[in-house]
């Protein structure tokens, strides 16, 4: 080839470089996935195993990108082994090692440990009180440290047909329906022994007595299991007179509201409650949704509305227990920096749509709601107790709704208790641990009203 060839062979690839860069310059980001343009940006990788976020997370990594020139690559994985997932993947070579994910926050010490949970870079917009309660900064806290940022959260209160109350009121003749709505277990069994039901209602209180999350209300405010925030092997106390005394209470709910823990179910209870059967019951938030939908499709025509989980009584309280979502990033990410940004982008005011968009509930106390009812929720989640980290009482759960299940059929409180207390213990500090014997508090327990669900009380 000559030279003047050669020229024009150099001058035409030359075009055709120039056409191919021009042609890349057009293309922009589609649903989060990398283009041409982008495949010298610093990309982020971000796991999650709830597909109802896959929309609003989506949508965030393109705004975030177009604030900030940052890629993130969203991927929907299976909840099974999650954090063996996270683990295999952050310690392999392979490309998607996830810089930052979404687990709850009863995982956070294993993920600690493993180096899976790197401590926040800034922890300010944590520590402000109008941006997180603390029962939020609890999920998160591990050993002194935040290792992640709140997201959402899923707690339980009190769910209660306000249609009805309006009726019993009426017929009554009392002034305000709000007055029937209760603050204790003692109000709810004093008004269904003093009104008669509205028609349809075949109960006054019902709930899922087989799940823990549904009964812990009873006994959460008189036992610890690693303390505030979960995660301190020295505290734990569950065999102590109060726990008792609550725990009796909840047994002798059984003669008053008599539920089969083998045939009832959180969907079951919902559906009566749907169905205009029931008066109260305790729900966690995603019954708004259930509820919205239902009255969408003609099959709710009733008010409703959500308050305090009830106290026992004025003497005896009763708190909730919380799970949280959290955002975490990678101890192994090698974008920590842009990792970081992003979660406190997230963890900001972009959880403004969350609800809206997902159903699910921002931790981020300062949001308004056009449902009164989402608020409420917020309360009852403030007040809650979050569920521990400790990897050596993972356990504790099935075991207490296994206590539960047993004190509702009648076994002995005392006992039981202190079995499940020895248990935990030995499991915490791996050494064998035994109980003194306390003697049954001697408490007035609940009002004598005379009242059981099916009887003609009116």
């Amino acid at each position: 080839m000559n030279l003047k060839k050669r020229w024009i062979s150099v001058l035409v690839m030359a075009v055709v470089l120039v056409g191919m860069i021009a042609g890349i310059a057009y293309l922009t980001p589609s649903n989060g996935k990398m283009t041409l343009l982008d495949w010298h940006k610093e990309t982020i990788e971000l796991w999650y195993t709830d597909d109802s976020l896959t929309d609003y997370l989506n949508s965030k990594a393109l705004a975030f990108y177009d604030a900030t020139d940052i890629r993130v690559e969203t991927k929907l994985v299976s909840g099974l082994e999650y954090l063996e997932a996270i683990n295999k993947a952050s310690l392999s070579d392979a490309q998607e090692t996830p810089d930052v994910y979404i687990v709850t926050n009863d995982s956070l010490e294993k993920a600690y440990l493993a180096g899976l949970a790197a401590p926040l870079s800034d922890t300010s917009i944590i520590e402000d009180d109008a941006n997180y309660s603390q029962a939020a900064r609890n999920a998160v806290s591990y050993q002194g440290n935040y290792v992640g940022y709140p997201m959402y959260f899923e707690t339980s209160a009190l769910l209660y047909n306000k249609t009805y109350l309006e009726q019993i009121a009426q017929e009554a003749g009392l002034e305000n329906a709000d007055t029937l709505i209760p603050s204790s277990i003692a109000d709810i069994l004093s008004v269904a022994d003093q009104y008669s039901t509205p028609e349809n209602v075949e109960y006054f209180f019902r709930w899922d007595v087989s799940d823990i999350f549904y009964n812990y209300f009873f006994i959460g405010n008189y036992i610890t299991v690693g303390g505030a925030a979960g995660d301190d092997k020295n505290l734990i106390d569950i065999y102590n007179t109060e726990s008792i005394a609550s725990l009796k209470v909840y047994q002798e709910m059984n003669q008053f509201f008599s539920i089969d823990t083998k045939e009832t179910s959180y969907d079951s209870v919902m559906q009566e409650f749907l169905d205009g059967k029931t008066i109260y019951t305790i729900a966690t938030s995603d019954c708004l949704g259930r509820i919205e939908e239902a009255a969408a499709n003609g099959d709710f025509d009733f008010e409703y509305g959500i308050a305090k989980l009830p106290d026992i009584n004025q003497d005896m309280i009763t708190k909730g227990m919380s799970v949280t979502n959290a955002l975490v990033v990678n101890g192994y990410s090698e974008h920590k920096d842009a990792a970081n940004r992003f979660v406190e982008y997230l963890a900001g005011e972009e959880s403004a749509d969350l609800y809206e968009m997902t159903g699910k509930i921002p931790a981020r106390s300062q949001q308004q709601y056009a449902n009164e009812n989402v608020s409420a929720f917020v309360q009852n989640y403030i007040d809650s107790v979050p569920i521990p980290k400790m990897a050596e009482a993972s356990n504790f759960w099935v075991e207490l709704e296994i206590c539960f299940a047993k004190v509702w059929d009648g076994a002995d409180v005392n006992t039981e208790l202190k079995s499940l207390s020895e248990q935990i213990r030995s499991q915490v500090t791996a050494q064998t641990y035994t109980e003194e014997p306390l003697e049954d508090p001697q408490v007035e327990l609940l009002p004598d009203t005379g009242y059981q669900e099916g009887n003609d009380n009116e």
